[in-house]
């Protein structure tokens, strides 16, 4: 879905997408350690997604972790084939890279299929967004790092909420943030992710 921009709506429930890709960056930054070289693919550089998504990382690496070089942003439009394009151009222009961040399932299937046909699965730290089975495999057998996953039961529940506050006249923040999390290897089968997540 979309977040719609103006006056119009009385409220807006999402997640905060600049806040959960910082915890991405913080993340990556955890498992490739100073000085590494990392890409990014995202989905668009129009969405507020992809905007949110893509600055997160981006203003969370330059402002707590200016040695990590990103070497690459490119926009794959959610399309596992150009993205997967994309992740391999980047890999061969810079044979030391350490680390992906994919913002969307499409962006981290791309890179998960480029690290395969170029026979790095494992070797290059891999970090997603939003969920899948190629995710969930992956995150399962180590060749993906971990993933953030949306809300959509608390996004669900705040909407019904606030549409309740909103037809008794109730004042409302602007924003809703439905909340995110982080999910590895680790936590991937707790009942809390589990019911978050999709394939």
């Amino acid at each position: 879905a979309r977040r719609i921009e103006g006056d119009v709506p009385v409220t807006t429930a999402a997640t905060d997408n600049v806040a959960a890709a910082a915890l991405a960056a913080e993340t990556m930054f955890a498992l490739v350690g100073e000085g590494a070289q990392v890409g990014v693919i995202v989905h668009d550089q129009t969405s507020r997604t992809g905007i949110d998504r893509r600055d997160g990382f981006l203003q969370q690496m330059e402002a707590k972790h200016p040695n990590i070089e990103v070497v690459a942003v490119e926009y794959g439009a959610g399309d596992p084939v150009k993205s997967a394009d994309f992740a391999k151009a980047i890999m061969t222009k810079n044979p030391d890279l350490k680390g992906f961040f994919g913002a969307n399932e499409g962006s981290i299937k791309g890179v998960l299929n480029a690290l395969k046909e170029t026979g790095n699965p494992g070797k290059i730290v891999a970090i997603g967004y939003d969920s899948g089975q190629q995710q969930i495999t992956a995150i399962k057998d180590g060749t993906q790092a971990g993933a953030i996953t949306q809300n959509p039961i608390g996004i669900g529940a705040k909407c019904v909420s606030a549409a309740m506050d909103a037809i008794a006249g109730k004042s409302m923040e602007k924003i809703i943030d439905t909340g995110y999390y982080w999910y590895d290897k680790t936590n991937i089968d707790a009942p809390e992710i589990q019911a978050v997540l999709y394939q």
